[in-house]
């Protein structure tokens, strides 16, 4: 007859426990347990970045009340649309801490393209300090007109 080696033997005795399904592998303190597989995963990014590049203007006259937004990944007018109508977050960190917090924001949504180049015009609740130019802000995903 045919021999047996005991690592074949082996073999056939863990395919028979992993037939077995996770839960009965598990001891009752495991299954209580939250499953740790999270743990190792990078939080979602649930907003696309943005900066702040200035002012509306012309030649000679500036519209603070207007400011101008280049959003990360947006390459033409044509890629602002899907933009139109989103909040916007200005995130900033002052001196002193209001409601146990000392980042601040100001939000705004986007109202048009500026150009050709995916630049959009926003409007803020308060316009944005000139300080603020170069600086990141965040443009949320909502509301959404899918």
């Amino acid at each position: 007859g045919a021999f047996i080696s005991p690592l074949e033997n082996t073999n056939k005795q863990t395919t028979n426990a992993s037939s077995r399904t996770k839960e009965e592998t598990m001891s009752d303190d495991q299954k209580s347990q939250p499953s740790q597989r999270n743990d190792n995963r990078q939080p979602v990014r649930l907003y696309s970045k943005g900066v702040f590049v200035g002012f509306r203007r012309s030649q000679r006259n500036q519209k603070n009340s207007t400011a101008l937004v280049k959003i990360q990944g947006v390459n033409s007018a044509k890629d602002t649309q899907f933009y139109l109508g989103k909040r916007i977050a200005y995130i900033y960190k002052a001196k002193t801490a209001k409601q146990g917090s000392n980042y601040r924001v100001i939000w705004g949504k986007v109202q048009r393209s500026h150009g050709n180049n995916g630049i959009v015009r926003t409007k803020f609740a308060k316009n944005l300090p000139s300080q603020a130019m170069g600086a990141s802000v965040r443009v949320m995903l909502y509301p959404s007109r899918v």
